[in-house]
């Protein structure tokens, strides 16, 4: 089982963020264009510069707890994976603050969110 070790982490911190979308109602799932524009050059970014780390022999992985996916450069999945959960995590949370903060953060404006709920919502 330890070669789920690094899986394991990443489901738990989606449990600890994830809960965010429904109790704050946050929306960012439903938001799924805007994600993936967020996601995916973390994701490139990422993965390039772990390639390239790889390749220098300045990074690499314990193979006993991961899930042996690897893609070509030496990548596991389960790195890939890191660069897609740790972001959702991060924006569920900065939503999630911003819905109890009232804070105005990119293109809507603050006043739409009243304790924790869209005011179209209620």
């Amino acid at each position: 089982m330890s070669h789920l070790a690094y899986v394991a982490v990443l489901v738990f911190i989606l449990i600890g963020a994830g809960w965010l979308e429904v109790a704050m109602r946050t929306r960012v799932f439903s938001k799924w264009r805007r994600m993936i524009l967020t996601i995916v050059p973390v994701v490139v970014i990422f993965s390039a510069w772990d390639v390239y780390a790889i390749a220098q022999g300045h990074w690499s992985f314990d193979w006993a707890h991961v899930t042996g996916v690897v893609f070509p450069g030496g990548l596991p999945l389960d790195e890939v994976l890191f660069f897609i959960v740790v972001p959702i995590a991060a924006i569920l949370t900065l939503e999630a603050v911003r819905a109890v903060k009232r804070w105005q953060v990119g293109d809507e404006p603050a006043d739409e969110i009243v304790n924790g709920s869209r005011m179209g919502e209620l």
